[in-house]
């Protein structure tokens, strides 16, 4: 058949049936239609009407074998290399994505990154390009083992892979590109090719966002509306990756490799402008979370996990009891996700990176212990003092404050006044100051992000005097105090809705108006809305030696919560416009306190 090029040119296109008849052709001689039929996948009649159309076109003779013309299609068409996309943290496959690459899953003792490689070489494509980025390191082997080129994203914790693809557009060419995290139980990649597709599962899938219509084409269904599994391989030719390649380009000068991954670069209006490949559900399996990899091999190594065989322990049941595995949202200090046992809903909690040197498992364990039964919040099922895991109920329902609704913050800070008042000891402290410097030295000698930052430093360390000279009732304080720790939920059986302070990792004893503090830079106030915020602590009634004080721990704190992003910038955990706020605040209370104090007859 004939369609118009982008230029509006008219061109020759076969279609798919006739591609895969002329492609088995390729791979053996024409013996009768019957065998054809079977070889090529198609029915007897679709394969007679093919045959008839290859002939017309020039591309069979009469008696079926291949042309000039059918071999030098094949030449310009053929695979000339892959990507493999394997960036990404694999947030989904929680517990075991902790100390282990999407790509290194073990299927049946087979790595899916090596088999993928070898399926490639088994069709003779030797040009593969791997785009690293989560424990990027461990990917080097591939390199003298099956000789791959590595690439790094460094954006890999922040963006989607369209960044990654975005490194590699100058090798888009006849190419396959392939996520990391596919079992094909069948070669999916072939020696010949002869037209762009992108592959899809028959199977249907709820979360997909395309199906396959009667003309093969991708189009996009409704977010309520079912779709074909997406299976995330593609092959794209020489011209169409010429388009992908422009638009990929584009939309990362717009800024929009962050949002959106590379198949956006696919879609014209309603549907993919390549072509569908259709395979048999089990042929080719993504592995997204645990229990689709138990599902595909009960045996797998990577299905034993310290967090797992916890969980099995703690609430006396089989691993294989433990169900509906659901990552949570990514916190700034740990992973945590939700599981079912015997229909009771969990969460278990998983210290992120670099945590082991950020708190004190211990304390935080004593801490539990202190607050246990007093109604601040649910005792954990199991808290490990060791390495930091924690497993505690679910609550339904649950919402976390508003930061700009007035009756929430009335609430929180009544919790708040209500917890200082018990003043609850433990036998250590939180000490800002030390950790700035704790957090600084962190950074292994390496200077900070921010030009002035020596400035910034020791003007918020000039506070230190005018917080010491004045009075605190030194307590059990949160430290941590911020919005989305205060819990609303209604627990069943009950119309009321109730109140819970979680994520107790840095309390400590402190001055308690340090938890204001804390609650304003994380909700990114402005200094009215922290007035507001001080104000309604104090019942209106704030002395302003006081105020003066807080905003010298929004100075100090800023400047701590600023040094503990650079350091996790380091290992790869962006935090975006928090990271810089928190620099600002350090450097805009310390004017304003400085203000304020001068105002009274005072010095900072």
């Amino acid at each position: 058949m004939f369609v118009k090029d982008r230029k509006g040119k008219k061109k020759e296109q076969l279609s798919i049936q006739e591609s895969d008849v002329l492609s088995a052709l390729y791979d053996e001689p024409f013996v009768n239609q019957r065998i054809l039929a079977e070889t090529s996948g198609h029915s007897l009649g679709v394969v007679n009407r093919s045959l008839r159309s290859l002939m017309a076109y020039g591309y069979l003779n009469e008696e079926a074998q291949l042309t000039e013309k059918a071999e030098e299609m094949f030449k310009a068409c053929a695979p000339r290399n892959a990507i493999i996309l394997a960036a990404g943290f694999g947030m989904r496959m929680v517990p075991i994505n902790l100390s282990t690459p999407k790509a290194f899953l073990e299927v049946n003792g087979e790595k899916l990154i090596e088999r993928t490689i070898r399926q490639l070489k088994e069709v003779g494509v030797q040009d593969i390009t791997v785009v690293v980025g989560f424990m990027k390191d461990s990917f080097e082997y591939l390199i003298d083992e099956y000789g791959v080129e590595l690439v790094y994203n460094p954006d890999f914790a922040s963006a989607n892979n369209i960044r990654s693809l975005g490194l590699v557009l100058d090798r888009l060419s006849n190419t396959y590109i392939i996520p990391c995290d596919i079992w094909c139980d069948r070669n999916p990649f072939r020696k010949n090719e002869l037209y762009s597709w992108y592959m899809v599962s028959d199977l249907i899938d709820n979360e997909s966002t395309v199906r396959v219509n009667r003309k093969t084409e991708l189009v996009t269904v409704p977010e309520d509306e079912p779709g074909n599994g997406m299976i995330g391989i593609s092959y794209l030719l020489d011209e169409d990756a010429a388009v992908v390649c422009a638009r990929i380009e584009e939309m990362i000068s717009e800024g929009k490799h962050d949002e959106f991954f590379w198949e956006a670069a696919l879609y014209e209006k309603d549907r993919m402008f390549i072509r569908a490949r259709v395979v048999h559900g089990p042929d080719a399996v993504e592995i997204n979370t645990y229990e689709q990899l138990r599902e595909l091999d009960s045996h797998s190594n990577q299905l034993k996990s310290d967090a797992i065989r916890t969980i099995a322990q703690t609430l006396n049941c089989g691993e294989q009891d433990i169900k509906e595995i659901t990552v949570l949202k990514k916190g700034m200090t740990n992973r945590s996700f939700l599981f079912t046992v015997s229909g009771a809903k969990y969460i278990m909690r998983i210290p992120g990176e670099g945590t082991d040197q950020l708190i004190n498992r211990k304390q935080e364990a004593e801490v539990f212990r202190t607050i246990s039964g007093l109604g601040l919040c649910d005792d954990p099922v199991y808290i490990n003092p060791e390495n930091g895991y924690k497993i505690t109920r679910y609550l339904e329902g649950i919402r976390a404050c508003d930061s700009e609704s007035i009756p929430d913050l009335n609430r929180c800070m009544e919790k708040l006044r209500q917890f200082h008042e018990m003043k609850l000891t433990v036998p250590h402290s939180f000490d800002i100051f030390g950790q700035i410097e704790f957090y600084e030295s962190l950074w292994e000698g390496n200077p900070s992000v921010y030009r002035d930052y020596a400035k910034t430093k020791e003007n918020a360390l000039s506070l230190r005097l005018y917080i010491d000279q004045q009075e605190k009732d030194w307590c059990l304080t949160h430290i941590d105090a911020v919005p989305d720790n205060f819990l609303f939920y209604t627990p069943e059986g009950s119309e009321e809705e109730q109140l819970q302070l979680t994520d107790w990792e840095y309390s400590g004893m402190q001055d308690p108006h340090v938890d204001i503090a804390m609650f304003c830079i994380y909700s990114l106030y402005d200094k009215q809305q922290c007035d507001r915020l001080i104000d309604i602590y104090f019942n209106q009634n704030c002395p302003d030696a006081t105020r003066a004080k807080i905003y010298c721990y929004i100075a100090v704190c800023g400047l701590l919560w600023s040094n503990w992003c650079e350091y996790k910038r380091k290992l790869g955990v962006e935090f975006g416009e928090y990271s810089l706020r928190q620099y600002r605040y350090a450097k805009d209370f310390y004017r304003y306190a400085k203000e304020l104090i001068e105002q009274m007859g005072g010095k900072p």
